[in-house]
C-alpha cells in the first residue's frame, strides 16, 4: 500500500505561518556555556523547550512537493523553530587549521547550534538553517548548476527504469499484505486456532503498515531512498521466513506486526516520483506507480488458488519471499534519487580532485547527520499527516474514500469465495476471479493515461486549478457504488438466473473506480497542499492501510450473520457497503465545484493559493496586495 512521504524540513516557510516564538532577546545567539547549577541549567531546558514553535515546515525536497519561491533575504533575526540559535560569527582565537570549512547551524535541524568541519577549503564560515540559494559555495536543487546533477535531469528512459524497478517494489511490499489470507485455512489446521484468529495476523500487518510507512519516510530523507528501501526489503523478507517457519501461532502474529511495521510503502516510493519529477508533469509517473501498488494486492489470490490446490498454503509464503529476494536483487541496481544525496556525492567528489575546492553539498553544510537530527521535529513531522486528517476537511473524506475503496479490495479476498462457490467454483477459479479487479486496473490506468495525454489543456487547467484535477473522478467514481449494486444483486447466484460472467462485470466496474479514487485522490492533495503534500497524501494512505487491516475482521461475520441461510445472504451485506460507498463519494462532486473555498480557509493549503494567485497577477503585471 502506498502511501505518500514525510520528509525532513529544511528550507523556510512563508511569513503567513510563521508563528514562531524567539528565544532569548530575539536574536540569535551563541549557546551559552553552563555556568549554573544543574537545578537552574535543568529549568532553563525546561523553559526553551516549551516555547519551541510548532509552526509548519517545509523540506527541500519533499516528497511530493510544490517548488515554492525563496523569501527575501533580510537582515532581522532568525527565529528559532523548535532548535537552538547560533550566530554566525564564530571564535577565530583557534587557527591551527586553515584548511576548514566551519559551517555553524543556525535554525538547523541541529538540536543544538553546532559546528561541522569540511576538509580541503579556506576557512569559510555558513549558515546552515537551510542551503543557500544565493551562496556559490553551496550546490542546491533550485540552482542551474545543481540541478544538473540530481535525477530531475535524468533522461526519460533513465526515469522509466527507476519506476518500473519501483514499480517491482510496490508490487512486492503488497504482495506480502495481501498473501497471507492463502496460509490461513493451513495456519488453523497447524495451531489448531479458529479461522477467526488466524486472520487477525492479517489485520496487524496493515495497521502497522500504515504507522510504518510514516516511520521509515524521515530516514529516507536523511540517508536516501536507495538503501532505507533496500532495509525495508531485507526485514520483510526476514519476518516472511520466520511466518513460514514459526513453532507457534505468536511467533506467527509477532512477525506478521513487525513484518508490517519493517514496510517502508509508498510513503518512499512516491517520494522517489517527486525527485524524479517536477509537480507539473509527474502525473504518467504517479499513474504508473498507483498502478503497482494494486496489482501487488490482487496477484497473491490469483497465483494463491492454484498454489493451494497442488501445494500448500505455506508455499505462497516462500513465494513472497522469492519475489522479495528477486526484487531486492533488481533494486540494488537502481541509482539514488533523493537530490540532497546526489548534490552532496557531487561536492566531496569535487573536494577530492581539487583540494582548493570550496563547494560543499546541502547537507554537508548542515553539519553531521547527529547534528542534524531532532527527535522533536521528527516526532512533529509523523505526527502531521494524522493532525492534517483529524483538521482538514479535503484531506479527511478523501482519505475516508481511498482507505474505503482499498477495504473492498481485502474484503473480496475472504467475500469473493462465498459469492463465486455458489457458481461451485473451486479455489482456483476464485483465484482467477480477480482477474476482472486486474483488468479494471488497468483499464482504469489506460483511461486515465489518455485522458491526459489527448487533452493538451489539461495540463494547463490542472495546474491552474488544482480541482480540475477530479473532473474524471467525477465519472469514475460512480464505477464505486454502482459496482458494489450490481455485486450484491447478481450474487445471488444461478438458483436465480444470474451468470457468473455478470457478477464478474461489476467486479471489474469496482477495479476501474478502485484505481481512480487511489490515482486522483493522490493527484489532487499534491496540488491543493504543495509542500505539506506529503503530510496530505500520508494520510491517505494511512487510511488505506488501516481500514484494510480493519476489513479483514469484519468481512466473514457480515457476510455469515447479517442475513445467514437466506437467498439474500451474500446481498444485503454488499447492499450495505455499496450505500456506503455512495455516501462516500459525495464530496468528490464538491471538492470539484467549492474545493478553492474549503482551500481559502485552510491554514496549510491557504498559502500555495496565494502564490498561485500572485504567480497568475506577476504574469499579468498586476500587484496582487496582501494583508501582513
Amino acid at each position: 500500500m502506498t502511501q505518500p512521504a514525510i520528509t525532513r524540513e529544511q528550507s523556510s516557510i512563508t511569513e503567513e505561518h510563521q508563528d514562531t516564538e524567539y528565544i532569548g532577546n530575539n536574536k540569535t545567539t551563541t549557546r551559552p556555556e553552563v555556568q549554573q547549577d544543574c537545578k537552574y541549567a535543568a529549568l532553563k531546558i525546561l523553559i526553551t523547550f516549551l516555547t519551541m514553535s510548532e509552526a509548519p515546515r517545509v523540506s527541500l525536497g519533499d516528497a511530493l512537493t510544490y517548488t515554492h519561491p525563496q523569501p527575501a533575504t533580510t537582515n532581522e533575526p532568525i527565529p528559532n523553530r523548535g532548535m537552538s540559535v547560533a550566530t554566525a560569527t564564530t571564535n577565530s582565537t583557534d587557527n591551527k587549521d586553515k584548511n576548514e570549512i566551519t559551517t555553524t547551524s543556525v535554525a538547523s535541524n541541529s538540536p543544538r547550534g553546532s559546528e561541522a568541519k569540511v576538509p580541503g577549503a579556506n576557512n569559510i564560515t555558513t549558515s546552515s538553517a537551510a542551503p543557500d540559494n544565493n551562496n556559490p559555495n553551496i550546490l542546491t536543487e533550485k540552482s542551474p548548476e545543481g540541478l544538473a546533477y540530481t535525477a530531475k535531469s535524468w533522461s526519460s528512459w533513465k526515469k522509466w527504469l527507476v519506476l518500473t524497478g519501483m514499480l517491482l517494489v510496490q508490487i512486492s511490499q503488497n504482495y506480502n499484505a495481501a498473501v497471507y489470507m492463502s496460509a490461513v485455512p493451513q495456519l488453523t489446521q497447524r495451531f489448531d486456532i479458529s479461522a477467526a484468529t488466524a486472520r487477525l495476523a492479517q489485520m496487524i500487518f496493515l495497521v502497522m503498515y500504515a504507522f510504518g510507512c510514516e516511520l521509515w519516510a524521515p530516514f529516507s530523507e536523511e540517508f536516501g531512498r536507495k538503501w532505507v528501501i533496500q532495509t525495508s526489503m531485507t526485514l520483510v523478507n526476514i519476518f516472511m521466513v520466520v511466518v513460514a517457519l514459526a513453532p507457534s501461532w505468536s511467533a506467527v502474529f509477532a512477525a506478521r506486526a513487525l513484518g508490517g511495521l519493517s514496510s517502508a510503502g509508498g510513503s518512499v516510493t512516491l517520494g522517489m516520483v517527486a525527485d524524479m519529477y517536477s509537480p507539473t508533469d509527474q502525473f504518467q509517473a504517479v499513474a504508473f506507480t498507483c498502478f503497482g501498488s494494486v496489482l501487488g494486492s490482487i496477484i497473491p489470490p490469483i497465483v494463491g488458488g492454484t498454489v493451494v490446490e497442488r501445494y500448500s498454503g505455506l508455499a505462497c509464503i516462500w513465494i513472497a519471499v522469492a519475489i522479495g529476494c528477486f526484487t531486492q536483487v533488481v533494486h540494488i541496481c537502481l541509482p539514488e534519487t533523493r537530490p540532497e544525496i546526489l548534490l552532496d556525492k557531487e561536492a566531496k567528489k569535487r573536494r577530492k580532485m581539487d583540494p582548493n575546492e570550496t563547494v560543499m553539498g546541502p547537507m554537508e553544510a548542515q553539519g553531521s547527520f547527529w547534528q542534524r537530527l531532532s527527535w522533536k521535529h521528527v516526532g512533529k513531522l509523523m505526527w502531521r499527516p494524522y493532525w492534517l486528517l483529524l483538521t482538514e476537511p479535503i484531506v479527511l473524506f478523501l482519505s475516508l474514500l481511498s482507505g474505503f475503496s482499498d477495504s473492498l479490495i481485502f474484503s473480496g479476498l475472504d467475500s469473493f469465495g462465498i459469492i463465486l462457490k455458489k457458481w461451485d467454483f473451486s479455489s482456483q477459479q476464485i483465484g482467477f476471479a480477480f482477474f476482472g479487479l486486474a483488468l479494471g486496473y488497468l483499464l482504469g490506468y489506460a483511461l486515465g493515461a489518455l485522458h491526459f495525454a489527448l487533452n493538451p489543456g489539461r495540463r494547463v487547467k490542472n495546474n491552474a486549478v488544482p480541482e480540475q484535477r477530479l473532473w474524471l473522478l467525477l465519472f469514475t467514481v460512480l464505477g464505486l457504488p454502482i459496482g458494489l449494486l450490481g455485486w450484491a444483486f447478481t450474487s445471488l447466484g444461478p438458483e436465480h438466473g444470474v451468470h457468473w460472467i455478470g457478477a464478474l462485470f461489476f467486479v471489474l466496474i469496482i477495479g476501474i473506480a478502485n484505481y481512480a479514487i487511489y490515482l486522483h485522490t493522490i493527484d489532487y492533495l499534491v496540488a491543493a497542499y504543495g509542500p505539506f503534500a506529503a503530510s496530505a497524501t500520508g494520510g491517505n494512505g494511512f487510511c488505506r492501510d488501516f481500514l484494510a487491516g480493519i476489513a479483514a475482521l469484519y468481512t466473514v461475520p457480515m457476510y455469515e450473520n447479517i442475513a445467514p441461510g437466506g437467498d439474500y445472504m451474500t446481498v444485503w451485506p454488499t447492499f450495505m457497503l455499496a450505500c456506503i460507498g455512495g455516501f462516500l463519494v459525495l464530496p468528490v462532486y464538491y471538492f470539484f465545484f467549492k474545493g478553492a473555498n474549503l482551500r481559502a480557509k485552510s491554514k496549510y493549503a491557504s498559502q500555495l493559493e496565494k502564490e498561485r494567485e500572485q504567480e497568475a497577477a506577476d504574469a499579468q503585471g498586476v500587484v496582487v496586495e496582501r494583508k501582513v
